[in-house]
């Protein structure tokens, strides 16, 4: 495997050593957790609890799980932060996380049009005092937290 620090963060989570915005929700298949390097409120990562690298390297049980995952995070993105919608990206092409992750990115109803679409990247890898606080990300993801709760105890 090549160096992951995706796959660091995960480790990261199992042993208990990860703060709520990188422990939102953990599901059989997947973690959901916030972006750490954006300065989005709201940009979520779903990222698969193993590491592989291509999305068809996915069994039919992850992909199950993903596509509900996709639904309630993007519902629940639209009722915290009053999103329009929310865009679905997923690349796995970074140096440091070619561990197979999809982005849920909120698009706000006041967005500004440079940064929507692809240009929504803008606000990624920003410079650290760019960035969505340490408490408003546990905040949102404390709410996240408790709807996805809510919905898979059913």
């Amino acid at each position: 495997m090549t160096e992951c620090h995706t796959y660091e963060l995960l480790k990261q989570r199992d042993n208990g050593n990860a703060p709520l915005w990188d422990n939102i929700y953990r599901s059989e298949y997947w973690d959901v957790v916030h972006s750490y390097n954006t300065s989005l409120l709201g940009w979520i990562v779903l990222v698969t609890r193993r590491h592989i690298e291509a999305i068809s390297d996915m069994t039919e049980n992850e992909a199950v799980e993903l596509g509900k995952l996709i639904q309630q995070v993007s519902l629940i993105l639209k009722e915290v932060t009053g999103c329009v919608k929310t865009y679905v990206i997923q690349f796995a092409e970074h140096p440091q996380h070619p561990h197979v992750h999809f982005h849920i990115v909120p698009r706000m109803v006041d967005q500004p049009n440079d940064h929507k679409s692809t240009n929504i990247f803008k606000y990624l890898g920003v410079e650290e005092s760019d960035r969505v606080s340490d408490d408003n990300m546990n905040r949102i993801a404390s709410q996240i937290q408790t709807r996805l709760l809510e919905l898979n105890s059913r």
